[in-house]
């Protein structure tokens, strides 16, 4: 490590120099030299009575991205724990929500894997024009979790609505799943394709922060509406069993109608039940 001289302010009670360490800023031995510097403050402020902060550029990255990191899951919880309380009041059901949210998590955990393996550890990186690795920036999973599940979310409600109408029209919770599908999974990849086609357009820009916010955010929703959810390809008797936990919750029977001791009534001919 090389250290500047100091210059000192006119009254000549503080001085400003600058280490530069022999690793890069983004260097794991470069954030723990900044905290082994900080936690000499005590013992010198003891020994000399004088006191120094350290900060810079490096020093301010470091302590963003431990703020981010600290906030990350407290974050985390509170966009699913919404999610959930808000698909139990939608559909009256526990399961339902909790195998969205546990289907949101595994797009949101896998897209942070992908980017982790291109842009952080170099796979696959000359194809998507990246010239030099390193860690992933602090505020990528800010952003996976904050729009990916705005449309995790819509994808459920596609998926889950219209079973639930298939069931009140008299369909049995198998037929209702794969009629729920095949009108609604059309919905689901059309959304799915457009967001991934406007994310993948980020790619092509020549900053390595928009190409990894654009790629994350494309191979999240990648994984979130055609590996979670099993897309397109659920259109078929298939699709009960792959979604067996839906089908116990969407076949189950009409809290109203229990109460009345028979069946949902069905529309009349031509109307939609929602």
């Amino acid at each position: 490590m090389s250290v500047s001289p100091a210059s000192f302010n006119q009254a000549g009670d503080t001085a400003v120099f600058q280490a530069t360490p022999t690793t890069s800023p983004t260097d794991a031995q470069t954030k723990t030299l900044v905290k082994t510097i900080r936690a000499e403050r005590s013992a010198l402020e003891s020994a000399t009575s004088a006191s120094f902060k350290v900060t810079g550029t490096t020093a301010v990255n470091i302590d963003v991205a431990a703020k981010v990191q600290a906030a990350l899951v407290p974050y985390l919880g509170v966009v699913v724990g919404l999610a959930v309380l808000l698909l139990m009041v939608i559909f009256r059901s526990v399961l339902v929500p909790l195998k969205a949210s546990l289907g949101f998590l595994l797009s949101v955990l896998a897209s942070i894997g992908v980017v982790v393996l291109v842009f952080q550890q170099g796979h696959l990186a000359s194809l998507f024009g990246i010239e030099q690795t390193g860690p992933i920036m602090s505020l990528m999973p800010i952003f996976l979790v904050g729009i990916v599940f705005g449309l995790a979310m819509d994808y459920e409600v596609f998926l889950v609505s219209r079973m639930r109408e298939a069931f009140v029209h008299g369909e049995n919770g198998r037929q209702a799943i794969v009629s729920g599908f095949k009108h609604s999974a059309r919905v689901v990849v059309a959304a799915a394709l457009i967001m991934i086609a406007v994310f993948s357009g980020f790619i092509t820009e020549n900053g390595s922060m928009i190409k990894m916010i654009g790629f994350g955010l494309a191979s999240a929703v990648l994984f979130d509406a055609f590996v979670v959810r099993d897309g397109d390809r659920s259109r078929g008797p298939g699709a009960a069993r792959r979604q067996g936990v839906v089908a116990a919750q969407v076949a189950g029977p009409d809290p109203a109608a229990h109460r009345r001791g028979g069946r949902s009534p069905q529309p009349p001919q031509g109307r939609r039940a929602w």
